[in-house]
């Protein structure tokens, strides 16, 4: 054969050969191609080394039920609220926006300074000024009073952005709000969290995390305020004046895993805690239950299915999970002690495990306790007790964490049916 022709047929095979290749090389990435956001490489190791993998981190042990199928959130986390200890987790540190579930950090900071419950309020005009548009509302009006008592429930049920405006107000204003929620959040050790409005309303630069919603929701609830108002499915808010009354309005709470809403099955057990929309953010949710006499927490952010209420759906069933693996799996990581905690002598002399640990902005260098583990694929009163004792609290208010750490007994308030 001519070398001319040799080299021609080279050519050709060599064409040939690299459509074979390359084109389907290029058909399977783009049918694999993903445009939603991926979550960081290197993210916070605060509560374990593990927990900053992207990925499912989970170590089943003999007899530990799978995870379930089918979960579409970014991130997610399961947790034991009394030990602290975690069971699962899916990019748990991945900042993202909480949507109002930023208010769980909101009223665990702010609650304690409002008391009592019965203390009356007068909204002004300039209070509701900085309501976001298309803000949820509980529909607080200028000129009329309500008390701390009508505000919370405006906040927990309603997820009202105007009763957060108008505690704020009372509370010092915005600003002074703000910069209490962002020291609140580091003394809690939730180094994902930059707060910018107190409501949860997208702002720029506004984040959290499912670790750190986790950890809000843990600290609020050894509150009695906060406990009531997160588990009241019904209640009345003081509506407008009218003929020289004033009108008694019923709100119901918007989580529906409390109140059965729109289709979505209570979930036996459950005590709240929040949950969260906007348009940026998608659908967030944290929930603490308790079955026989175990109590976890749950937090899921923005799950990507179509199907209606998924972030109810995932959540119900990650606790269904972490009922049924307790105590059957080894803990990937666990909820990490405020820093002013002492867990072993109880002075609170802030040299807890993770107290005095540096870290960078990012607070990559946070500690990492635990790394036990592999990658891995209204009404009156229905009481629902969390069982475990009283609450352990030590002087200034300081708590015992890392050991067990009860729960008060928690009331879920029904609807009537």
């Amino acid at each position: 054969m001519p070398a001319l022709k040799k080299i021609a047929l080279t050519v050709t095979s060599a064409a040939l050969l690299s459509t074979f290749v390359i084109t389907p090389a290029s058909a399977v990435d783009k049918d694999t191609s993903d445009d939603k956001p991926k979550p960081p490489s290197g993210m916070s190791r605060v509560g374990g080394e593990l927990l900053s993998r992207t990925g499912t981190q989970v170590k089943l042990g003999a007899g530990a039920p799978v995870l379930p199928k089918g979960l579409t959130g970014r991130s997610w986390i399961v947790a034991d609220a009394e030990n602290g200890e975690i069971l699962a987790a899916h990019n748990p540190h991945w900042r993202l926006p909480p949507a109002s579930t930023m208010k769980m950090l909101f009223a665990d900071t702010v609650l304690p300074a409002l008391q009592p419950q019965t203390r009356t309020y007068t909204v002004q005009s300039k209070d509701l000024a900085a309501v976001g548009e298309g803000s949820s509302l509980v529909g607080v009006k200028a000129n009329l009073s309500y008390t701390v008592r009508d505000l919370w429930l405006g906040v927990f049920l309603r997820s009202g952005n105007d009763a957060v405006h108008v505690l704020s107000s009372m509370y010092g204003g915005i600003p002074k709000t703000v910069a209490d929620m962002q020291a609140h959040a580091e003394e809690l050790q939730a180094l994902d969290t930059k707060v910018v409005s107190p409501d949860g309303y997208d702002a720029p630069g506004q984040v959290s995390s499912a670790y750190d919603l986790t950890l809000f929701a843990r600290s609020g609830l050894q509150k009695a305020d906060f406990r009531e108002y997160c588990s009241t499915a019904e209640a009345k808010f003081p509506g407008p004046q009218k003929d020289g009354k004033r009108e008694s309005l019923a709100i119901q709470n918007t989580n529906r895993l409390l109140t059965g809403a729109d289709g979505v099955t209570p979930y036996k057990g459950i005590a709240g805690v929040k949950n969260g929309y906007t348009t940026h953010a998608g659908n967030t949710f944290t929930g603490v239950a308790e079955r026989d006499g175990k109590v976890l927490l749950v937090t899921v952010m923005n799950p990507s299915a179509d199907e209606r209420h998924a972030v109810y759906k995932e959540s119900a069933s990650l606790l269904d999970w972490g009922f049924a693996a307790s105590g059957k799996v080894t803990p990937v990581g666990e909820l990490v002690p405020p820093k002013s905690a002492d867990t072993d002598s109880g002075t609170g002399s802030g040299k807890g495990p993770a107290a005095a640990n540096g870290k960078d902005d990012e607070g990559r260098n946070g500690p990492s306790h635990t790394a036990a583990a592999t990658t891995g694929g209204g009404g009156a009163g229905i009481a629902l007790g969390i069982v475990g004792g009283v609450l352990v609290l030590l002087a200034g208010g300081v708590f015992l964490v890392n050991r067990r750490w009860p729960l008060p007994d928690l009331v879920r308030r029904l609807p009537r049916r």
